[in-house]
């Protein structure tokens, strides 16, 4: 087995004990590998290991992944892996993601959403759209206010070709569990009234390696994992 395979077999039972612990129905909570900056041989092992839902933040990078393992696993007859666009979205790069992506974790304007739903080919399935959201209103983060979450929903939901499911966010770095579990309810609780008005609203994507715990507590649905499975990321490169 290698580290990569023993990170994720390890990070899986991390989430089962947290979910057991927080009375959390088993595999509630998907995990997304994050392989933004990773080789194809880091993602190859990922998937020998069972790993099938991917995270990318550049378009480029993530597209050249997406054709490079959808020719190896046609070719393999695997299981067709699942990518999720979770960077900042220019308005010049939707295209590229419309066109390759499954899910996009990252929309914060109608702008966006509806550039995507315009360049999403009609002989794929409705693009998967999670709106995200600042919960600690920091400027240096993307995203929109909580309060503002209703009318970009309603707003969004009504576009052909893409599919709201939900929110993410990427909150205030903290190692304080009580300011994690606090940003993390808030979005919660927005996600639960969200559902009360969308019958498509199923996952709720936060949570990172370093607040995992307070995520599960409060409801995530999806947790975004990278350094723990892969490694530091080289960014000089």
């Amino acid at each position: 087995m290698s580290v990569i395979q023993s990170n994720i077999s390890n990070t899986l039972t991390e989430i089962k004990r947290l979910s057991e612990k927080y009375q959390r129905s088993v595999n509630s909570v998907q995990l997304l590998a994050v392989s933004k900056t990773k080789p194809i041989s880091a993602i190859e092992d990922a998937i020998n290991a069972g790993q099938q839902h991917f995270g990318e933040n550049y378009v480029q990078e993530g597209v050249e992944k997406i054709i490079h393992f959808t020719t190896v696993i046609t070719d393999n007859t695997k299981k067709p892996l699942t990518w999720h666009f979770i960077g900042p979205i220019q308005s010049n790069k939707t295209k590229p993601i419309a066109e390759n992506f499954d899910w996009v974790h990252s929309v914060d304007r109608l702008k966006i959403a509806k550039r995507l739903s315009d360049q999403r080919p009609e002989s794929m399935p409705a693009l998967n759209i999670l709106i995200q959201v600042n919960t600690c209103q920091e400027v240096s983060k993307s995203g929109i206010h909580i309060d503002e979450i209703p009318e970009l929903a309603k707003e969004i939901a009504t576009l052909p070709h893409i599919q709201l499911r939900g929110l993410m966010a990427i909150p205030q770095a903290t190692t304080d569990y009580q300011q994690q579990h606090q940003q993390f309810l808030a979005l919660s609780n927005a996600f639960s009234e969200l559902q009360q008005h969308y019958p498509s609203i199923d996952t709720l994507s936060m949570g990172m390696s370093g607040d995992m715990e307070a995520a599960i507590e409060t409801g995530t649905t999806m947790v975004r994992i990278g350094t723990a499975i892969f490694g530091a990321r080289d960014y000089s490169k």
